[in-house]
């Protein structure tokens, strides 16, 4: 199966989420490190930076501005919690701002930040507890109607599922807990 997107975007929590070699496409791939819990190995960080320059995957860090200018990455990822205005200060450093967002409120708050894309999210049923609710593919096309940012979908996009977004009015999608599993999706899909 393939999926023709101009872009897909891989969320990873760590660095040993995901295995570089398995991307064989140049230039189609970003990944979005989020580290929440534990703190990385800085030495093997910026390896992992390294390894993605050589293999043209573009590296985005998320709410970290200074981790981003000190790794060189290619942007900065905003979560949808982030409400600080003072992010569109960052395109001083040429990163590119990619935010993430639940509704409307905050589509217009990302849109302030600077964000040239938006990671607009539930777009399928997940297996959350506490996030019963998902747009849809209807919805998630009139939200795309109703901004001029690039939406991208996350959101229980799964294997099972991955036909649907040939319905899907994006360019892009992004994956993160498929990518996860062992072998991940990167090499059974692309």
């Amino acid at each position: 199966m393939f999926i023709v997107k101009k872009k897909y975007f891989l969320l990873i929590e760590s660095i040993k989420d995901i295995d570089l070699s398995n991307i064989k496409i140049h230039r189609k791939f970003a990944i979005i490190y989020r580290n929440k819990k534990n703190q990385e190995n800085f030495n093997a960080l910026l390896k992992f930076r390294a390894m993605c320059k050589r293999r043209k995957v573009e590296f985005y860090v998320a709410n970290n501005l200074r981790l981003s200018s000190i790794l060189k990455a290619d942007g900065l990822y905003v979560s949808a919690y982030n409400y600080d205005l003072k992010v569109k200060r960052s395109q001083k450093f040429n990163f590119k701002i990619i935010g993430s967002a639940h509704n409307i409120k905050e589509i217009n708050i990302k849109s302030l930040q600077g964000c040239s894309d938006i990671v607009f999210s539930r777009l399928f049923r997940t297996s959350y507890k506490d996030k019963a609710d998902y747009l849809g593919i209807v919805k998630f096309n009139l939200f795309k109607l109703y901004t001029r940012k690039n939406l991208i979908p996350l959101g229980g996009i799964r294997l099972s599922n991955l036909n649907k977004i040939y319905h899907v009015n994006c360019k892009s999608f992004a994956c993160l807990s498929e990518v996860k599993k062992k072998p991940a999706i990167i090499s059974r899909l692309f």
